[in-house]
């Protein structure tokens, strides 16, 4: 029994099970947080490096015409014009030469912050180049450099966005598991008391209550017909034992205490000193008995001592106990 129990107390607990499951869900939620971030920042530099490389296509239209003449301060307005919309942070123009034409530098209000830096390194590593072409010929390049603010913000916001729909997965997977866990703890916890009950104590009359989870309830209902013929058995089997105990406490014919209950019954009141003082025994033997049984018959005989038996336990009562000693 005690090896038993050691065994139990070493198995896992329902409530750890579930810690377990918690812990799994928390870092699935975790696992796919982490492939959703990489997917979508790698998304986003893609993006961001085709939307830089359009900006410096379009560009080059419009600085086409100051490219053909070289008119420095008209590539530098219309680079000023561009890079005020936020588009990209450095901007160069280039002639054939590689001289450079017009240039335009964002300038920050703030020193930014060491991830706005890595971002802006990460996402463009170099400069996009676009060629500026006039009938045909290049005629020089444009060079930009994408401003990591508004990226870094943009990248912050979707982290944040994903981050809080993971959480609100998360809480709502955990809800769910909880909720089912408990209905299935409730389930079992009301199986096993039952089972618990009759096992220990021989309360055949317990019954499992439904459940709404249809495999728990088919077996609730399984085995509470199994409690049916186990009750059923164990109130015959308690009949079965009345029937024999009276059979052997008492005597078949005349339905008196027999000897054996006779001496269970004196033994008890000699240990018993305040009942042995207050106590007394009578000895009665019929007269005659035998010329009865010899003349008229054992019938008669029988019919005689039943009789006797009966006065003798209508006299006595409750308070007094009636014992048939002698044999048939």
């Amino acid at each position: 029994m005690m090896d038993n129990d050691n065994s139990l107390n070493k198995r896992p607990t329902f409530k750890r099970a579930r810690n377990i499951s918690m812990t799994s869900i928390f870092i699935t939620m975790m696992l796919i947080w982490l492939l959703l971030s990489v997917t979508s920042v790698l998304t986003l530099k893609q993006y961001a490096q085709k939307n830089l490389a359009l900006t410096a296509a379009t560009m080059t239209y419009s600085l086409e015409a100051a490219v053909v003449f070289a008119d420095g301060p008209a590539a530098t307005e219309t680079l000023a014009a561009l890079g005020q919309q936020g588009q990209f942070s450095t901007a160069e123009v280039r002639d054939k030469q590689q001289n450079i034409l017009a240039s335009w530098h964002y300038t920050r209000k703030d020193p930014g912050d060491t991830f706005s830096n890595f971002i802006s390194h990460w996402l463009f590593p170099a400069p996009i180049i676009q060629p500026i072409r006039h009938n045909g010929e290049t005629i020089g390049e444009v060079r930009l450099t994408a401003r990591d603010s508004s990226i870094s913000h943009f990248i912050w916001f979707s982290l944040a966005v994903l981050t809080g729909c993971i959480l609100l997965a998360s809480g709502i997977a955990i809800t769910l598991t909880r909720h089912l866990h408990n209905g299935l703890v409730e389930a079992l916890k009301n199986i096993t008391d039952v089972v618990h009950d009759v096992r220990s104590n021989r309360n055949f009359s317990r019954r499992v209550s439904e459940e709404r989870i249809a495999e728990f309830h088919r077996f609730a209902l399984d085995f509470n017909s199994l409690l049916d013929e186990m009750e059923e058995w164990q109130l015959r089997l308690q009949a079965k034992n009345a029937q024999l105990l009276r059979t052997a406490l008492h005597d078949p014919l005349t339905g008196l205490a027999n000897r054996a209950a006779f001496r269970s019954g004196i033994n008890t009141l000699m240990n018993n000193s305040d009942a042995r003082k207050t106590s007394a025994l009578l000895f009665l033997d019929g007269d005659n008995f035998k010329y009865i049984n010899d003349t008229w018959g054992h019938a008669t005989g029988d019919r005689v001592l039943i009789e006797i038996a009966k006065r003798l336990a209508e006299f006595g009562g409750l308070r007094h106990k009636a014992y048939r000693l002698g044999r048939r």
